[in-house]
């Protein structure tokens, strides 16, 4: 039982991972001018392509991922677009002349609430990816694409 919490554990670390480095992939500059829809497709893709390399993934499980992915990126714009006016109305609330521990709450619970949103949002298209995948396909996307995300990072550091 309790290997099956770690890896319960694990899989949630990972799922959150992929959503919070995929999360800031697909928002890095929407609204820019720099942001084009169809080259946000091309990145996904590229992505997913990167993260099954060496994997039996056909060519179509490839682009189910990639469609599944930016779908559920476009339906946690509006999500994210009301997570940073919330962080502006809380900025104002706590620079106010008087702080109102209530509407800081309110604030707060209503960034919660986004924030499950948008992880049950994510969490659906992994399952939704995950279906389109064999166990070692599953395997090989996750590892692949946190070890790209690892070093990318640590690329921009040294």
């Amino acid at each position: 039982m309790a290997n099956l919490d770690m890896k319960t554990m694990m899989a949630a670390l990972l799922a959150g991972s992929l959503a919070m480095t995929a999360g800031g992939f697909a928002y890095a500059k929407p609204g820019s001018p720099a942001f084009d829809p169809a080259q946000f497709q091309q990145r996904i893709e590229k992505r997913v392509d990167r993260a099954l390399n060496g994997t039996d993934a056909t060519t179509d499980q490839k682009k189910q991922i990639a469609d599944i992915l930016s779908a559920s990126f476009k339906d946690m714009k509006p999500l994210r677009d009301q997570r940073l006016e919330n962080r502006k109305a809380m900025q104002e609330a706590l620079q106010a002349p008087t702080i109102d521990p209530s509407r800081i709450e309110a604030i707060r619970s209503e960034q919660m609430k986004i924030a499950d949103e948008s992880s049950k949002r994510f969490t659906k298209a992994l399952t939704d990816a995950g279906n389109v995948l064999t166990a070692q396909q599953r395997q090989a996307f996750f590892k692949n694409w946190n070890n790209h995300e690892h070093g990318r990072h640590h690329g921009k550091r040294g």
